[in-house]
């Protein structure tokens, strides 16, 4: 299973906010690129950073930051947070990252998301957020009426790299992960689910792994040291070779 550290961008810094509220955050660092440097020097080789700013503004809004971030990491990183147009992706990939995840355009029109992967076949993720199992959007700040797992289905032939799956109530709250909708998306679409929000202790991460899970986003449990990325690292590179997509 393949380890994703996140770095939350909010006016510049390097935060965790809990179960997505803005109201709630927790400021750990003014130098997001030495974050990325930390967690590639204790054995990371991917990251996924998401701009919050982006996310709620609709546009991509830390552009330079995340350039910073990409040079100084040197591995491939995930960018979500505010991408919705062909520009958006540009720039991004501009910036060096590797992978785009799109979250909020996906629901309001699936067919440019399949378009987008098209274009930019294995480098576009879709980023699924659900609060109850309903998709959210604009930075968590909308909940609709789609269930997650059928907005999954409607792209899940398009060329993507995988899906990030985020439980909402999860996110932030150190509380485990949502093995359950996590096992429901995996069973409801072809392509490598990435487990995000919850994930706190070695146990979390060895039930992920036993499951088959590709990939894990974890945040704040590596800031405040409830779990060691070098731990995590030799129980997950134990496991079988990851999914291409996602190398």
């Amino acid at each position: 299973m393949l380890i994703y550290p996140a770095i939350d961008l909010l006016d510049g810094r390097c935060v965790r906010l809990r179960q997505g509220d803005y109201s709630r955050e927790t400021v750990f660092s003014d130098d997001p690129a030495a974050v990325a440097r930390r967690w590639v020097e204790l054995g990371a080789d991917r990251l996924h950073i998401v701009d919050l700013d982006g996310a709620k503004a609709g546009k991509p809004v830390n552009g330079p930051v995340i350039r910073k971030i990409v040079e100084a990491a040197r591995v491939p990183c995930q960018l979500g947070g505010g991408l919705r147009t062909d520009d958006d992706l540009s720039a991004a990939f501009d910036w060096g990252v590797r992978w785009a995840v799109l979250g909020t355009r996906a629901i309001q029109d699936p067919g440019w998301v399949r378009s987008a992967a098209t274009r930019n076949p294995d480098r576009v993720v879709l980023g699924v957020d659900a609060k109850d199992g309903f998709v959210a959007t604009d930075g968590w700040l909308t909940v609709s009426r789609v269930k997650a797992v059928d907005l999954a289905r409607q792209v899940s032939d398009a060329p993507l790299a995988a899906v990030v799956y985020t439980d909402i109530a999860k996110d932030g709250m150190m509380s485990g992960p949502n093995f359950e909708a996590l096992a429901e998306m995996q069973a409801a679409v072809p392509l490598p689910v990435i487990a995000s929000g919850g994930v706190c202790t070695l146990d979390h991460v060895e039930r992920l792994v036993t499951a088959g899970t590709p990939g894990c986003i974890i945040g704040r449990a590596l800031y405040e040291g409830s779990l060691d990325l070098s731990a995590v690292l030799a129980l997950t590179r134990a496991t079988t070779r990851p999914d291409r997509r996602l190398l």
